[in-house]
């Protein structure tokens, strides 16, 4: 007798299109869970690839609103649309991304007896740190999960503590992964001296502390390079503060590029700069640069040394005068580059989204 796929209900309130780390997931996630039918509630316009990466895309319909004095009939008025759909599709079970935010609340209000997974994100365990309203929804939404997904233990912490350690044992650790098949790694490794080519990519604003590896450069004793692919809204800044330190030739900026894209220049640099402050909820782009032969110059948080099995370089976050005496070491040795380029590629290999997809698709059944 064959059984018939897991039908799962899903969705990001965001245009659906692979502009970030949390859509790029979602959109290898689904196809790689094995017997699951994937609908999906995004925002238009709808990329092309979107639309081959779930089964069913349904654009919401109503108009977003952000947090103020219109935000509770907002939230009324999505609540209903989500209800209708719910109805409508007859899930076997509901994966809220983000622990908090719009359309989890939604969700967790009117599930009724689907079981809902959160997968936690990062961004809304950060804005319940500092909203009030932002942790109330977080709240809510924890409390009508059957499961709460993170990709690290650090951020399990932070969700743990924020919801009073009410929903300990609902927490599970199950870390990210990427599409391993589709990554190439340079044919020759670099082990020449001399200056690094650098590349940093990822949302240019304050807590991805792009400034630090700018200003880095301006204290190396030699003159690397570095690339930086993104936007933002610090872009503008970052530009002139690269003028101002006299980097104009050696720092360059390069708009978002789609992933194929990016893939496919990562195996042009000598390594990756990696300059988060704060929290970060698992760094995709760290095992994408690995799995390309890149070593990687992190910035000590807690629990990256972890996600990078250690084949790679710490300095003091936000700290340009540690990345820099970072980055001239490296660049001194670059039989150590060779030995950390080869460690990376080996740990990529931890992160396959088949292996992240297989697991959650066994989660959502246990909830089930």
């Amino acid at each position: 007798m064959t059984m018939k796929p897991l039908a799962v209900l899903t969705g990001i309130n965001r245009t659906s299109e692979p502009s970030s780390g949390s859509l790029i997931l979602v959109n290898d996630l689904y196809p790689a869970m094995p017997d699951t039918r994937t609908i999906y509630l995004g925002r238009r316009p709808v990329d092309q690839e979107w639309r081959s990466a779930f089964d069913e895309l349904i654009p919401i319909s109503t108009t977003k609103r952000p947090l103020g004095p219109t935000f509770d009939t907002y939230l009324d008025e999505l609540t209903q649309e989500v209800g209708a759909r719910i109805e409508q599709i007859r899930p076997d079970a509901i994966h809220a991304q983000n622990v908090g935010f719009a359309l989890s609340l939604a969700f967790s209000r009117t599930a009724g007896a689907v079981p809902i997974i959160s997968i936690a994100h990062g961004p809304e365990v950060m804005a319940a740190e500092r909203n009030a309203t932002e942790h109330a929804v977080m709240l809510e939404v924890a409390a009508a999960s059957a499961a709460i997904v993170t990709p690290t233990s650090v951020l399990a912490d932070h969700i743990d503590r924020l919801t009073g350690r009410r929903f300990t044992d609902r927490i599970t650790v199950l870390p990210w992964g990427i599409r391993l098949a589709d990554a190439q790694v340079r044919d020759q490794p670099n082990i020449g001296g001399g200056p690094l080519s650098l590349v940093h990519a990822g949302r240019l604003d304050d807590n991805k502390s792009t400034i630090t590896a700018i200003e880095a450069l301006a204290l190396t004793d030699q003159p690397h390079t570095l690339t930086v692919i993104g936007e933002g809204a610090l872009r503008e800044y970052l530009e002139q503060r690269a003028i101002e330190l006299g980097l104009r030739d050696r720092v360059h900026f390069e708009q978002y590029m789609p992933r194929a894209e990016l893939w496919s220049r990562l195996p042009s640099f000598d390594a990756f700069v990696f300059t988060t402050k704060g929290l970060e909820a698992f760094g995709l782009v760290l095992i994408e640069a690995q799995a390309h032969g890149l070593p990687v110059i992190y910035s000590d948080l807690p629990g990256v040394a972890a996600i990078l099995g250690r084949a790679g370089t710490a300095y003091i976050p936000g700290n340009p005068r540690s990345l820099a005496v970072a980055l001239d070491e490296l660049a001194r040795d670059p039989h150590h580059r060779n030995a950390l380029a080869c460690a990376s590629v080996r740990n990529a290999h931890r992160y396959d989204i088949k292996t992240t997809g297989r697991r959650l698709r066994e989660l959502t059944l246990r909830a089930i």
